[in-house]
């Protein structure tokens, strides 16, 4: 199959959207099948075209007005010049997938819309209910929605007309990576709090750096960049606490399972999630998490591996679940697939994906 992914960004761009189309474009182009990534960027500054991993990607110049929307017309007119059997779009808070259902014409359509319901900024939030109504153009032109959760399912179907259409394949993770990575033992007191994501008000950073002034046996390293980090690095130089502050960026993919297993708590205090690739893979290292309950995050939360703190997230709930957490008795010994419950290898969900595009082609057939 010719397969056109199309999304708002992508490699080396990270994030969680990034993250699945990378990882189940690659494996697709390693069964056989001719993968194409359609993405943008608005710096301008990344080739126009690549090859990475057997995956050709096609990057065209954006309007990313505070890093959003994405607004790329040339996708749609690039669809309209070439054939395809599969396109599949992803991110419902992005352009790029209204210009891949636009440009849908009589093949397949996919789309994962990774949906929140709401925006991530007061004035984002604003414009969602007019957002609203090209939202539905995308849904309905849609043959089949893949949603990464049940409560992201949940949303969509309680959100759009989107009867029939619907299924759940979550995100994955890659086991063999952790399968011999090993907890680090460390000799001194003092313990390792961590963030992986991007830098933005609704991620909840922010509460992981108000609570250290009585965390005070805690580091916490930040693993990530967005348009939030220099507020962050500003609080953190208010309330004393930069100099038990790590900012990484740019991390190798070893670098970052070793920051992983050698943490003590990994936190995502994120208000809007629809799945949580990185909860999955701090759990896969043995390190106990702490999110908030209101998104897909809930769904790790098992009281013991995983713990919850409730809506709204405040510094003094940050502090006294971290300090629950630690009286837990946690097995922090090499990898065990026992807390991986709900957990899927990136190479079943590749197979599941595969195996959707070839059942859509025969309901279209039969319709």
């Amino acid at each position: 199959m010719k397969i056109a992914q199309i999304c708002p960004r992508y490699f080396p761009d990270i994030g969680g959207v990034e993250t699945h189309v990378k990882e189940i474009s690659e494996r697709l182009a390693k069964a056989g099948h001719d993968v194409e990534v359609i993405t943008t960027d608005p710096t301008g500054k990344l080739n126009k075209r690549d090859t990475i991993n057997g995956v050709k990607i096609i990057r065209f110049r954006s309007f990313a007005p505070g890093n959003a929307y994405y607004f790329a017309p040339q996708i749609y007119f690039y669809l309209k010049k070439h054939n395809y059997d599969v396109i599949h779009a992803h991110s419902y808070h992005a352009l790029p997938a209204l210009f891949a259902a636009l440009g849908k014409r009589k093949r397949r359509f996919v789309f994962t819309p990774h949906y929140h319901r709401s925006g991530h900024t007061a004035f984002r939030n604003l414009l969602h209910k007019p957002y609203r109504f090209l939202g539905n153009i995308i849904f309905s032109r849609a043959d089949t929605i893949i949603c990464v959760s049940e409560y992201e399912k949940k949303l969509v179907e309680s959100d759009f007309r989107v009867q029939g259409k619907t299924v759940k394949i979550p995100n994955g993770i890659n086991f063999k990576e952790f399968e011999h990575l090993k907890r680090h033992q460390k000799k001194d007191e003092e313990k390792i709090l961590l963030y992986v994501g991007r830098l933005e008000e609704y991620k909840g950073v922010q509460y992981i750096i108000q609570s250290l002034p009585e965390l005070r046996d805690f580091r916490l390293r930040v693993v990530g960049k967005g348009p939030y980090e220099e507020e962050l690095h500003e609080m953190a130089k208010d309330l004393g606490v930069s100099e038990r502050v790590e900012w990484l960026k740019n991390l190798s993919r070893r670098e970052l399972l070793e920051c992983y297993a050698s943490s003590d708590v990994f936190l995502m205090l994120s208000s809007h999630e629809a799945y949580g690739i990185t909860v999955a893979e701090a759990l896969a290292a043995g390190t106990p998490c702490v999110v908030a309950k209101g998104s897909a995050l809930e769904e790790f939360v098992d009281g013991k591996n995983c713990v919850g703190i409730e809506n709204p997230v405040t510094v003094k709930k940050v502090i006294k679940v971290i300090e629950t957490l630690q009286k837990l008795e946690i097995n922090e010994g090499e990898w065990n697939s026992g807390r991986l419950k709900g957990i899927v290898d990136w190479n079943d969900i590749s197979v599941r994906i595969e195996k959707l595009y070839k059942d859509i082609e025969i309901i279209i057939q039969n319709k």
